[in-house]
C-alpha cells in the first residue's frame, strides 16, 4: 500500500499504540489521518494539519456510522482500540467478559461492517491489531485471550469475504508492549513507537500477518514449529 496516498482512520488513538500509529503514519507520509477515541477531549494535539480528531465509540453502532459519514475518504482502517481484564476463566466476572468482547470483538465487527463498502470503493485495507495471545492463552487473562482469539477468527473471515472487493485485511500479533495496559507487569516490552512503525511497514509491504516486535517474531517461529509446546509454555505463565 502506498502510504503517501493513504487516508487512515485509527481507533483508540488517544494513547499507547494508537497514538504511536498516528505518528508513524504521519512520519511515513500519510495524506490524512483520522485520530479517533470515544472521548474526543482525550485525543492529543498532534500539531499536524493532516490529523482530524473524531469521536468514535466502537461499541456503539450509531457512533460508528456517524464517524464514517464524516470520514468518507478513508482507505485504511486500523482497528486498534482494545481493553484487557485480568482473571482466569473460572473467576473473571461476566461483566468483564462482556466488556472485552464488546470492544475487542464486536468493536472490530462494527467498524469493518460499516466501512466495508467505503473501503471497497476507495481500494482500501483493514488492519486488525490482535495479540500473540490470540495464538496461545495465558490463564490470568481469560476474557482478553478469548475476545482476541475470536477477533483473529473474524479477521480470517473478513479477509475471505472482502477479497473479491479488493480490500486487503492485515492481522497484527504484537507481544508485550510498554503501555498502560501492561503497567506493573515486569517482562521485556517493546515501545509503542517501534510496534507502530513495524505495523506501518508491514502494511506498506503487503504482509497479511504482521509480527511487529522481537517477542512476537520469536514466539511465532516456535508456534509454527510446535504449537502445543507454546500452548503449554503460555499455560504456565
Amino acid at each position: 500500500m502506498e502510504i503517501s496516498k493513504t487516508v487512515a482512520l485509527v481507533t483508540g488513538a488517544n494513547r499507547g499504540v494508537g497514538l504511536a500509529l498516528v505518528n508513524a503514519l504521519l512520519n511515513a507520509g500519510a495524506k490524512k489521518v483520522y485520530a479517533t477515541s470515544r472521548n474526543l477531549e482525550a485525543i492529543p494535539n498532534f500539531g499536524d494539519e493532516r490529523v482530524t480528531a473524531l469521536q468514535l465509540d466502537v461499541t456503539d453502532p450509531q457512533s460508528v456510522a456517524s464517524a464514517f459519514r464524516d470520514a468518507r475518504d478513508v482507505n485504511l482502517l486500523i482497528n486498534n482500540a482494545g481493553v484487557l481484564s485480568f482473571g482466569d476463566a473460572l473467576s473473571v466476572s461476566a461483566e468483564n467478559i462482556e466488556h472485552n468482547f464488546s470492544v475487542n470483538f464486536y468493536g472490530v465487527l462494527n467498524t469493518c461492517r460499516e466501512a466495508s463498502d467505503l473501503l471497497a470503493k476507495n481500494s482500501g485495507a483493514i488492519v486488525n491489531v490482535l495479540t500473540l495471545l490470540s495464538l496461545a492463552s495465558t490463564p490470568g487473562m481469560a476474557a482478553y485471550n478469548a475476545s482476541k482469539a475470536a477477533a483473529w477468527s473474524l479477521t480470517l473471515s473478513l479477509r475471505a469475504s472482502l477479497k473479491a472487493k479488493g480490500v486487503n485485511v492485515h492481522s497484527v500479533f504484537p507481544g508485550a508492549i510498554d503501555t498502560d495496559m501492561l503497567a506493573g507487569i515486569e517482562i521485556p516490552k517493546t515501545s509503542p513507537a517501534d510496534v507502530a512503525n513495524a505495523i506501518v511497514q508491514g502494511v506498506i509491504a503487503g504482509k497479511e500477518d504482521i509480527f511487529p516486535d522481537p517477542m512476537s517474531q520469536q514466539v511465532y517461529k516456535a508456534w509454527a514449529a510446535d504449537h502445543k509446546a507454546v500452548e503449554r509454555e503460555f499455560a504456565g505463565m
